[in-house]
């Protein structure tokens, strides 16, 4: 399985610059898989990996430090998303990962793509944000239903990704495949790109608001949303159960003032059952004290929505053990 470039969390060079002395001291490396750089899950990976991380040499966290596990390196890593992550999890390559929900409800029980591939390791740490689904057009575009897509450039997301499972299933239910329309394998960056150069007509990507990539096409070409019909929010939802009805809303991105029905479905941060209970235990109980709560506030729009009380939502397979613990602990269970 070929990886994407890796990149390391703010946190992990400050603690390349910060270990000195320390470095011959023992370290668990604990690497999280996100996404691409211009999606939600690349920041909102690295926000994580610096709010449980707590490296050797490191200061105190009453004296100003990290307040993560002692002795915990965490990396977030750019991959191709939900699919490849819920694999090389599975496999070993990854301690953790952010996933759709809809990945990892098919990945764990064997459905869908992967059919006799059931992937038994994984197990939830916690519910994060919901991501919405954004079909993106070009600014003044003619298409105003999913049928208009038949015969258009369109993106698809890129292979391996949890938006791209989801909308060839969207496709099939409108009567599509990828024959009926002219197919591209893109990240959200590379998808915006191409619809700012006149390549695409339109292109669809799951993702947490707002967008990066979307708010620099709001300040360059310009840009429109598709807003789903509630015909079409219903088909949508009758062969992607794991989705919920959703809305953008006006000014959500500065350019887009109007309010955008459309569908979402849940990011996940998950890991493997192979990973020991004890260091989960202290992950979760990491990801949110009062340090983390601070980082998610002020590090992403989109970490606002990452909240205790939201935890367990949407959780269809099995917590790990030490994430269930924790939760136990503050009654949530």
């Amino acid at each position: 399985m070929k990886m994407m470039s890796k990149y390391l969390s703010a946190a992990v060079i400050a603690v390349v610059f910060s270990l000195g002395s320390a470095q011959a001291q023992e370290m668990t490396f604990f690497r999280i898989g996100t996404g691409g750089a211009g999606g939600t899950y690349f920041p909102i990976g690295g926000i994580i990996a610096s709010a449980i991380s707590n490296p050797p040499g490191a200061r105190a966290c009453e004296k100003g430090g990290q307040c993560g596990v002692p002795g915990l390196v965490a990396i977030a890593v750019s991959t191709t998303a939900s699919v490849y992550n819920c694999n090389a999890i599975q496999n070993g390559d990854l301690e953790a990962g952010l996933t759709g929900g809809m990945t990892v409800y098919e990945a764990y029980n064997g459905f869908g793509k992967f059919q006799g591939k059931a992937m038994d390791k994984l197990r939830v740490i916690a519910n994060l944000y919901p991501e919405d689904l954004h079909l993106v057009l070009q600014k003044g575009s003619s298409i105003s239903s999913i049928d208009d897509l038949r015969g258009k450039r369109v993106g698809i997301a890129q292979n391996g990704s949890g938006t791209q499972l989801a909308v060839l299933a969207i496709l099939k239910k409108f009567g599509m495949t990828k024959d009926d329309i002219k197919p591209a394998a893109l990240n959200n960056s590379q998808s915006a790109d191409r619809l700012a150069d006149g390549q695409l007509d339109a292109y669809f990507y799951a993702a947490g608001t707002p967008l990066s990539a979307l708010i620099q096409l709001g300040s360059t070409k310009g840009f429109e949303l598709h807003r789903f019909s509630e015909k079409e929010i219903n088909d949508v939802l009758e062969v992607v159960p794991t989705y919920v009805q959703s809305l953008i809303p006006a000014g959500e991105y500065e350019t887009i003032t109007y309010d955008v029905p459309t569908v979402a479905v849940n990011g996940f941060l998950v890991t493997s059952a192979d990973q020991a209970e004890d260091l989960i235990y202290e992950i979760t109980k990491a990801l949110w004290n009062k340090n983390s709560r601070r980082l998610l506030d002020n590090g992403h729009s989109k970490g606002k929505a990452i909240r205790l009380e939201n935890a367990l939502k949407g959780v269809k397979i099995p917590l790990h053990p030490g994430a269930e613990r924790f939760y136990k602990e503050q009654g949530l269970i």
